[in-house]
């Protein structure tokens, strides 16, 4: 692949704002307004295009774009890291757009992959899909032999917490992070949008040539069910998040096979697929009928 053309835009910059902070007696007529300068992430467009076909535009933050292009690439089906021949990064005013030389193989599956019709927002991972049933499209089966300690979920929590560089600054982005069977953090995106995020640290470690049956993913959103179908076509057979599932995002997990765990904090965790991989439970821990 060529060297990408690294965008331009700050990924956070600054901007001024009037803070009201309310009086100790509770009085909302009352209270303090201080001129404040608050950091704030940027919001770009981004363009993804496959043999100069354009295929949708996703808004995102504008760093780690060529990771974003092959995670998306690879956990939309479209194409894998090895059948993308060349990815050229431009940088315009109107956005960023990626385009993706594609090889015979790669082509075969970029004809094959479900169209969209509308942008990609930071907040929606199926904006634009055309057809009801590309919504809830057949995974894959997960499996190997990963088995994960509860300290290395929450060793991989405390590493991701540290290393969320803007989401500490703006309290405005997400993360996510590519964790080794030890907990360890080989790899942390960061994005306005959840799904984008989770979609550039697949791409980094894709792009590395990492093993995906031997690591799992830690993301700082809501489990929804289009985060488990993009773990699936990654490989991923456990799946971390500090919020909680949503039903579809259960269901489509015990479908695949994979290990759901939620509402992961520095307390504690709950798993709801598959608990079989998280092992080592305390001798001395309780289990609630």
């Amino acid at each position: 692949m060529s060297k990408a053309i690294s965008p331009s835009s700050p990924v956070v910059g600054t901007r001024e704002a009037l803070q009201w902070r309310r009086s100790a007696s509770g009085d909302d007529l009352g209270g303090t307004v201080a001129r404040i300068t608050r950091a704030v992430p940027d919001e770009t467009a981004i363009g993804l295009a496959y043999d100069s076909r354009p295929h949708v535009v996703l808004m995102g933050a504008p760093a780690d774009i060529e990771d974003l292009a092959i995670g998306f690439s690879l956990t939309e089906g479209i194409a894998s890291p090895d059948q993308i021949d060349d990815i050229k990064i431009t940088d315009r005013s109107d956005g960023v757009l990626v385009d993706m030389l594609l090889s015979p193989a790669g082509r075969e599956g970029a004809a094959k992959a479900r169209t969209r019709a509308m942008e990609g927002r930071s907040s929606c991972g199926l904006c634009g899909v055309q057809h009801l049933e590309a919504a809830t499209r057949a995974l894959p089966q997960v499996g190997g032999d990963l088995r994960i300690s509860r300290a290395a979920i929450q060793t991989a929590l405390a590493e991701l917490e540290a290393a969320q560089v803007h989401g500490a600054a703006t309290r405005a982005m997400h993360a996510a992070a590519w964790a080794d069977e030890t907990g360890h953090v080989l790899f942390v995106r960061e994005d306005v949008g959840r799904h984008n995020a989770l979609d550039k640290v697949i791409g980094a470690a894709a792009r590395t040539r990492r093993d995906p049956g031997q690591a799992f993913i830690v993301v700082t959103s809501r489990l929804s069910y289009e985060m488990v179908e993009k773990a699936a076509m990654a490989g991923i057979a456990l799946l971390v998040a500090i919020s909680a599932p949503t039903a579809l995002a259960i269901r489509k997990a015990e479908e695949t096979g994979m290990t759901l765990v939620a509402l992961a904090r520095s307390d504690g965790h709950t798993i709801f697929t598959f608990p079989e991989r998280v092992i080592d439970t305390p001798a001395s821990a309780k289990v609630i009928a």
